[in-house]
């Protein structure tokens, strides 16, 4: 009897400690440092090295090459957005700095007025035409003045003329009223 108790605690502490050592699983989600804290805190000890079991080990192997794998692709993605955002950028700044020259050029364009097919700046032009106007303005007021002055000129003459004419007139008559006067007299006497 002593024989089949002994078989009996035997067996029973036999599957006890199978059980326990079949309850125990691995946890295989979270950060992998996490899971390598669990695996060291759950393995065993052999004097003092750390017994671990072997398909803890492979499943901590698997869950590290995931997340390398996982990270990997990651850095990818990250390395393809990076590109295409730098490709973005390069564009942009093109069309920025062409943005840029067309502002200038149209600044300077509208600065500036085409004269005799000479670009010219709009500050000068406008000296330019403004002297223009001011010299023929001159010219015009000198042209007046030397037409009024020409007009009463020609005015005085042909008064003078008219009454030289008037003068002449009289000269012309005065002989022929002398001369029949003396006709006249000689007649008479």
């Amino acid at each position: 009897m002593y024989k089949n108790c002994l078989k009996i605690v035997v067996a029973v502490l036999f599957t006890l400690s199978a059980n326990g050592q079949i309850n125990k699983k691995f946890i295989d989600t979270g950060a992998v440092n996490n899971q390598f804290d669990y695996l060291y805190k759950k393995s065993n000890r052999y004097r003092q090295y750390k017994v671990v079991q072997s398909n803890w080990i492979l499943k901590l192997r698997k869950n590290v090459a995931d997340s390398l794998s996982a990270s990997k692709q990651e850095i990818n993605s990250n390395y393809n957005t990076i590109n295409s955002q730098k490709a973005s950028i390069d564009s942009l700044k093109l069309a920025l700095h062409n943005s840029k020259r067309n502002i200038t050029q149209l600044n300077s364009e509208i600065e500036s007025i085409s004269f005799f097919e000479i670009e010219t700046n709009k500050g000068l032009f406008k000296t330019i035409m403004f002297s223009i106007i001011g010299a023929l303005i001159v010219f015009l007021a000198i042209f007046i003045g030397r037409f009024k002055q020409s007009n009463s000129i020609t005015k005085d003459i042909k008064n003078d003329l008219k009454r030289l004419k008037k003068s002449s007139i009289i000269i012309e008559k005065l002989p022929l009223s002398v001369n029949k006067k003396y006709a006249d007299n000689y007649k008479m006497s």
